[in-house]
């Protein structure tokens, strides 16, 4: 109640997230419609920046048009350089991500300590100096033990874990 939409109209009513409020007044009896088609009836007045829920909402028989995208509009699309643009990384997956970094990981703890030797090497060299599309080395190390039972929960979290890294959208390698 009280706050303002984007579009400048102020909420009459405490409207949860995810409801509806109206964008102008309808009068009772009007069609309700949201993304233009026709959802309910109005079944009192709904002053424009009211709640809009099942209290001042129901349903009637009416005509209808199944014709599909009927009210659809042109949009007219920008020039390339007026379009908003990003700068992130669209993956092959289409997943998009805002860094580039390149991870070395580690299945076990027996090999976190070369994993971050192997990173802290290429931060030191330069090498990715020529490479400015690339943010960076991280070392993903595992805090488990070789001997992880392959059936267990702790070999799932594991997976589920070394998966969420190499699947990143912020992970180019």
């Amino acid at each position: 109640k009280g706050a303002t939409a984007p579009e400048g109209i102020a909420a009459l009513d405490r409207i949860v997230k995810g409801h509806k409020m109206a964008a102008a007044d309808i009068k009772s009896g009007e069609p309700v419609r949201k993304f233009g088609q026709i959802i309910g009836f109005a079944n009192q007045d709904i002053p424009k920046g009211t709640w809009v829920h099942e209290h001042n909402t129901g349903m009637h028989e009416f005509a209808r048009d199944y014709a599909y995208a009927s009210e659809a509009k042109q949009e007219e699309i920008l020039p390339v350089d007026k379009q908003a643009t990003f700068q992130g990384y669209r993956r092959s997956n289409g997943k998009v991500g805002t860094r580039n970094y390149i991870g070395i990981m580690t299945s076990v703890n027996c090999s976190a300590t070369v994993v971050g030797m192997i990173a802290e090497e290429v931060r030191r060299s330069g090498i990715l100096d020529d490479y400015p599309n690339i943010d960076g080395v991280v070392a993903l190390k595992m805090d488990n033990g070789c001997v992880v039972d392959y059936r267990g929960v702790i070999f799932d979290i594991l997976k589920r874990t070394a998966w969420g890294y190499a699947t990143n959208p912020n992970m180019g390698g």
